[in-house]
């Protein structure tokens, strides 16, 4: 068993790692599991603070939900209710407005944090 500790260096986040490699296939509710648990929170927090990851670009976001969904161009434009804007959503033409941004996150659930971004 590791000694747990804080990780503050990329020598802490490296042996963190590898002993998470070790004991991956831990079963819960055991000495090991535990550890694995902990080691996991550990190294999530760590790599939240030294590898942050940036949203996705708005546009992007609703091309990759679209394609996840096999929606086309006429299925956003039923979602946001006007043909015209999804075109122009979709070119950058025009911005999202709140209303669509409501209606994208409730009908395709993107996260509204990525839907208000400027672009």
């Amino acid at each position: 068993m590791m000694k747990l500790k804080p990780i503050k260096t990329e020598s802490d986040y490296n042996q963190a790692l590898k002993r998470l490699e070790q004991i991956f296939d831990a079963k819960p509710e055991t000495k090991e599991g535990d550890e694995l648990e902990i080691l996991g929170i550990l190294i999530e927090n760590y790599e939240s603070e030294f590898f942050p990851i940036d949203l996705p670009d708005p546009i992007e976001a609703i091309k990759f939900r679209m394609e996840q969904l096999n929606y086309s161009q006429n299925d956003l434009a039923k979602v946001i209710e006007s043909k015209s804007r999804a075109s122009e959503i979709l070119s950058k033409k025009r911005k999202l407005t709140i209303g669509m941004i409501r209606k994208l996150t409730d009908k395709l659930h993107i996260p509204t944090e990525v839907l208000i971004q400027a672009y």
